[in-house]
């Protein structure tokens, strides 16, 4: 954060987000403007499109991840400290309804249903000069925390701030987990990339992350076979099979724990436009 500055505002620009899961003091508000691809929050596996819009707390691990493409990856950031607009200011009666909303940000807060002009204000923060950005981002709080119902991102199972140590091992193995979870994944291969046992790895993981290794990686299937589900129009069968699942009984069954509908229910409720072949 620059140093002349209580918080900062900027434009995440590249040809894609590397995986690279950590976590800070500040607040963090991102808005997705160009790009799709998968947020990892604290326990939680998502995809992303344009137009999520997500508070995360401070010290919550995140991380956004998506492939190389002719698109360019856009987000516009804004981050900041709990008083950077001074000690108190949010115990204001006046400014309650923001204090709430930054205390439930712990789990992080996703928001659908923004008015479009919401959602146009926080992309361009980034533009504006110091003084107004501090006016614009108090006005976009202020509308985040009366004028739309937000959702909670991750469960109470994370954990919060780890240590620099655990924070490279996760890292680690989560990065190698966004590569190859579609193919087996054998429990002694990924503890021997955290230099530890099987058993110890487990506990670690669990702790680490709130979840076990197992829950994670059906997370990242049933995200990638939501992907399929909805730009092509493979089979629910092929579906699977490029997800990860070898067994069809059990990718649906996952696949309802997850979102709480069946593979073609999600198909029908998101599909995108399939572009027609090339001539």
């Amino acid at each position: 954060m620059p140093n002349d500055s209580t918080f900062t505002c900027f434009v995440r620009r590249d040809q894609s987000f590397d995986f690279n899961w950590h976590f800070h003091r500040e607040y963090e508000l991102t808005l997705i403007t160009a790009g799709t691809g998968v947020r990892y929050v604290g326990t939680t596996v998502e995809l992303y499109r344009p137009g999520d819009l997500v508070l995360l707390g401070p010290d919550l691990p995140h991380t956004y991840a998506s492939e190389r493409s002719e698109n360019l990856a856009e987000a516009a950031v804004t981050q900041f400290q709990y008083d950077f607009l001074g000690p108190g200011f949010f115990e204001l009666p006046q400014f309650r309804s923001v204090q709430s909303l930054l205390e439930r940000s712990a789990r992080g807060l996703s928001f659908s249903d923004v008015p479009e002009e919401l959602r146009a204000d926080v992309a361009s923060l980034p533009g504006f000069a110091s003084a107004v950005q501090t006016v614009r981002l108090l006005d976009v709080l202020h509308r985040l925390a009366t004028d739309v119902a937000p959702t909670p991102v991750t469960g109470a199972g994370y954990t919060a701030a780890p240590s620099t140590v655990v924070r490279d091992r996760v890292d680690v193995v989560c990065r190698y987990l966004q590569q190859t979870h579609t193919g087996p994944v054998h429990l002694d291969e990924i503890a021997g990339l955290a230099h530890m046992s099987p058993t110890s790895f487990s506990r670690f993981f669990r702790q680490a992350i709130g979840c076990t290794l197992t829950d994670y990686v059906n997370q990242l299937r049933v995200e990638t076979a939501c992907k399929l589900l909805t730009t092509t129009a493979l089979p629910v069968t092929e579906v699977a099979a490029r997800s990860g699942y070898r067994n069809l009984a059990n990718f649906n069954r996952r696949f309802r724990e997850l979102k709480s509908m069946r593979p073609t229910e999600y198909r029908a409720a998101y599909l995108q436009p399939v572009p027609p072949p090339e001539a």
